[in-house]
This record gives structure tokens, C-alpha cells and sequence, in this order.
């Protein structure tokens, strides 16, 4: 969420003046993130402050964004803790702002956390058990844009840029990742890029609760088991980027009071902790080395990526058995 676009005082205003928000009090930049250009957006109305998240969109089209924001008000319709889009007048999310596509969102409360705890774990396995369940009744489906095709893609982009151990792993993985992925693994809604900071949490009674899920517009369609590898490299990993065996299974065992796992997804469970390491290891060396000109623009290092791929091949065989009695 960096800020490529710039928008005025008086733009904003004539903004929200399609919306029942009330007066703009302030605004400001966020600088987290690499997508999209986004600000925190704070108004009154009838003496109440309320608080959005502004989104003007960089690269995703308007059809794209129909799929999202839809996606979200389903979710937030059926319960699961997250971000609900806001209608303008007309009833629709979505607007535009010098050609390109602009949205509300109510703002959660509390923020995101860097440390994790079992807790933490658990009460996120909880919430994206509940969002997969919701997210089964979606008719819309987007195949993923950043999968195995969008991968081999990737690394060719980027091979020249890396010296010869990084290609080695990079072919290496690529070549595993097109041989062992499987179609068969339950599909659904995935929110495909839920680290800590897309998750937020606020403090009562000396105890952190899971406020919701932020940042839907990786949403796709694709194996379930995906989404969980992806958070579990993220919430899971130990300083030495290996996980932690106590969060892995408190993240699962959450999740499969919500959505039952089976047996099938735990012999693929390395298989997709390896294809969501190659994932990010891409799109970080991509970032790197092919950026985008933006005022505050976050690029993330990949190494902590490349790292996290190599302990996940070397220790599939032990992380097979970070799995919930079934």
C-alpha cells in the first residue's frame, strides 16, 4: 500500500461528497504495502468520527475490482471479520479518479502486529476457516493471476538478474512446483496474501483480539490449502525462517472446527509451503528489480523469501507431520 497517486484536499472532497460519510477532518498516506496507492481517510458526521481506507488502484482493472469488493461485502455480509466496502449513492463501490478505479472501505479497528503468538495463530486459523466456508458460497471465480503459470513467467523475467545459486533454486523449484501441484485439493475463495500486516488485531484487557482481514485484492480461486501456506510462512516462522511447530498447529486446528481438512491436503501440505515461498521470492525479485516510480513506495526484501523456500525443501518431510488429528 504505497502512494503512487497524489490526491488533493479539494479532490477528496468532492470525492466523498458521493458518499454519506459526512465533512473530511483528515488525511493521510500509507506507506506499507506495494500495490496500490492508499490513504487513511477521516470524517464526521452528526458529531461521530468515523475512519475509512481510501484505495486508488494501479494496476487492477474495473471488472477485476467488481470481483473484489463484491467478495468483501459477501464475507462481511456472512460474518467473517473484515473489511466492508462502502456504496456511494448510486449503491455502487466502486468510482474513478483520474481514469483509475477508486474505493471506500470502512477502516477495523486496532492495527497489525509483528510478533506472533499461539493465540494469534489460532484465532487467525479460526477466521479464514470461517472466511473459506463463507467464501463457498461466492458464484464469482477469478482463477489465480499469480500461480504456477504467472510463476514460470516470473522467474524468467528475473533469472538474469540472480547469481548462479539463485537460479539453481529458482529452476529447481519451478521444475518441482510443475510436476506436483494438484488440481484435485478443495478449491474455493482465497485471500492469497494474508501476512500480519493484512490482519488486524486491537488490545482489551491485556489480551490481543482478532479485529478482521484487510487487503482482499490478491482474491482468487484456488486450492484452500494455498492460502493456509502462505499465512503459515508468515504468522508461523521462527527467526531462522523454519516453523514453529506450536503456531503451525494451533493455525490448523482452529481452521478445521471451521473447515474440516482431510488427509488428501496433508501429503500436499510441503508441496503448497514450497509453492507459496516461490510465490513471494518472485514477486519480491520482480519488485527489486523491475520498480515502479512512487512517492512512498515500500519494496521488501527478497532474501527472507529465498531463505524461507530453502528451509521449507529441506524440511518438508517434518512439516508434513505439523497437521491436526483428523
Amino acid at each position: 500500500m504505497s502512494v503512487y497517486t497524489i490526491i488533493e484536499d479539494a479532490e477528496l472532497r468532492e470525492f466523498l461528497s458521493h458518499y454519506a460519510v459526512g465533512e473530511l477532518t483528515g488525511y493521510k498516506g500509507i506507506s506499507d504495502g506495494i500495490e496500490n496507492t492508499n490513504y487513511f481517510v477521516d470524517t464526521e458526521k452528526d458529531g461521530r468520527q468515523q475512519r475509512f481506507v481510501l484505495t486508488i488502484f494501479e494496476q487492477h482493472t474495473f471488472e477485476e475490482l467488481q470481483y473484489f469488493l463484491n467478495l468483501m461485502h459477501h464475507l462481511a455480509d456472512h460474518q467473517v471479520p473484515s473489511a466492508n466496502p462502502v456504496a456511494d449513492e448510486n449503491g455502487d463501490y466502486l468510482r474513478r479518479f483520474n481514469s483509475k478505479p477508486i474505493a471506500l472501505v470502512e477502516r477495523l479497528k486496532g492495527g497489525s502486529i509483528t510478533q506472533t503468538t499461539v493465540n494469534h495463530c489460532a484465532q487467525l486459523g479460526a477466521a479464514m476457516g470461517k472466511m473459506h466456508t463463507a467464501g463457498l458460497s461466492y458464484p464469482s471465480k477469478i482463477p489465480n493471476p499469480r500461480g504456477p503459470q504467472w510463476c514460470q513467467q516470473t522467474a524468467g523475467r528475473v533469472m538474469q538478474k540472480l547469481d548462479s545459486d539463485e537460479q539453481a533454486i529458482l529452476k529447481d523449484e519451478i521444475a518441482f512446483q510443475k510436476d506436483s501441484r494438484d488440481a484435485s485439493l478443495p478449491h474455493g475463495v482465497i485471500h492469497a496474501d494474508l501476512f500480519r500486516d493484512n490482519a488486524l488485531w486491537y488490545s482489551e484487557n491485556g489480551e490481543d483480539h482478532f479485529s478482521g482481514i484487510i487487503d482482499f485484492y490478491y482474491a482468487c480461486d484456488d486450492a484452500l490449502l494455498y492460502d493456509l501456506a502462505v499465512a503459515a510462512n508468515d504468522w508461523c516462522c521462527n527467526d531462522d525462517y523454519s516453523l514453529d511447530r506450536a503456531r503451525v498447529m494451533a493455525l490448523l486446528e482452529q481452521y478445521h472446527r471451521y473447515r474440516p481438512l482431510t488427509a488428501g491436503e496433508q501429503f500436499y501440505w510441503p508441496t503448497l509451503l514450497r509453492a507459496g515461498a516461490l510465490r513471494f521470492w518472485l514477486s519480491r525479485l520482480y519488485d527489486q528489480h523491475f520498480p515502479r516510480p512512487g512517492e512512498l513506495v515500500h519494496t521488501k526484501n527478497p532474501d527472507e523469501f529465498k531463505a524461507i523456500l530453502r528451509d521449507r525443501v529441506a524440511q518438508q518431510d517434518s512439516y508434513r507431520r505439523f497437521w491436526p488429528a483428523l
